[in-house]
């Protein structure tokens, strides 16, 4: 059984693609596509070029190179033949396809006020895989329990790009709804959740309708910038705790302070390594002090996985252990 993701791609990309290794071809990552160079995939942190036969190599120039044909043909297939109704996608950079995997774009901007307005002559290509991973949140959210409030603590997840920070989310929000605590005083049902979920990766919903199990309480506004989609949840669900990723503006940050008056506990991820920096941004700047979140989790990959540390709001590390193994593999 192939992967649905493979049927966006020209048919003879997908067929080299279709005679690799099949457990490398279900630990894919990345297909980075760019036209009149190699072919290239990343799976487990490593990345290699495929070739023509569909072998794996580290030469670059034994690898199959896709034409201006191959980017056009995936180009058309990504916007359903229509370049027009995905302007705002272009703008931003990125396209995200059923099943939630996210197609970044690079080409040349046309600029419009000093803003980019969107992107033409794109000719590189990266298709990031989104995969459910049950479980792996199963040794993180017991320590981010709230046993006051029968709840969960307001909780930020740091990692740099690709360090399975969405996998994690999206695990976490089907535990939460589900009352899965993993603790054996963990008592109370499952909660209200909301996902906010802009680029569509966290649910991978179709016509609103997750294809990820993102648990039985859960309500997701898909496509919605988050600063906006925070305050329609609360406004329209009557969330008991929302999940965001990627918050980066300032107007997300106004928006999770928002939240916190609202009494929703909030659950997001940011880029970066370092908690302590990042609270200098400006979209955390009213969430510092006094400080917002009251646990940080940091994401990093080692040989034999990935791994997480926790700090509480004083920033004080209290632990450091490894994601399941099972989920170890993949990552978003």
């Amino acid at each position: 059984m192939n992967p649905t993701w493979l049927s966006v791609l020209p048919e003879h990309i997908s067929g080299m693609l279709r005679r690799l290794p099949s457990d490398l071809l279900y630990q894919l990552e990345e297909i980075r596509i760019r036209e009149g160079r190699a072919l290239e995939v990343n799976a487990g942190g490593r990345h290699y070029f495929v070739t023509v036969e569909g072998d794996l190599s580290r030469d670059p120039e034994k690898a199959f190179k896709p034409g201006r044909e191959d980017t056009h043909r995936l180009l058309d297939q990504i916007t359903n033949h229509s370049l027009y109704t995905m302007e705002e996608e272009l703008r931003r950079g990125f396209i995200t396809i059923p099943g939630g995997h996210r197609i970044g774009l690079a080409g040349r901007t046309v600029l419009s006020g000093g803003k980019v307005e969107h992107i033409r002559d794109i000719s590189g290509f990266n298709m990031r895989i989104a995969r459910e991973v049950k479980g792996i949140a199963d040794a993180v959210l017991p320590r981010l329990l709230d046993f006051s409030h029968r709840s969960v603590k307001h909780t930020l997840i740091l990692s740099p790009p690709q360090h399975g920070k969405t996998t994690l989310l999206r695990d976490l929000a089907r535990q939460i709804s589900k009352g899965s605590w993993g603790h054996p005083e963990a008592k109370w049902p499952g909660m209200k959740v909301g996902i906010i979920d802009e680029r569509s990766e966290i649910a991978g919903s179709q016509r609103g309708v997750p294809s990820f199990d993102v648990g039985p309480r859960t309500d997701i506004m898909d496509a919605c910038p988050k600063a906006e989609g925070i305050m329609m949840m609360i406004r329209s669900m009557s969330p008991e705790v929302i999940i965001v990723d990627e918050v980066g503006r300032e107007e997300d940050g106004e928006a999770l302070a928002e939240a916190l008056h609202a009494g929703v506990r909030v659950i997001a991820t940011a880029h970066g390594t370092d908690a302590g920096e990042l609270l200098h941004r400006p979209a955390f700047a009213k969430l510092a002090n006094p400080p917002f979140f009251q646990m940080y989790v940091i994401l990093s990959r080692t040989d034999k996985g990935l791994s997480f540390k926790l700090l509480d709001s004083k920033m004080r590390s209290m632990q450091v252990e490894e994601l399941r193994r099972r989920g170890s593999d993949h990552h978003d």
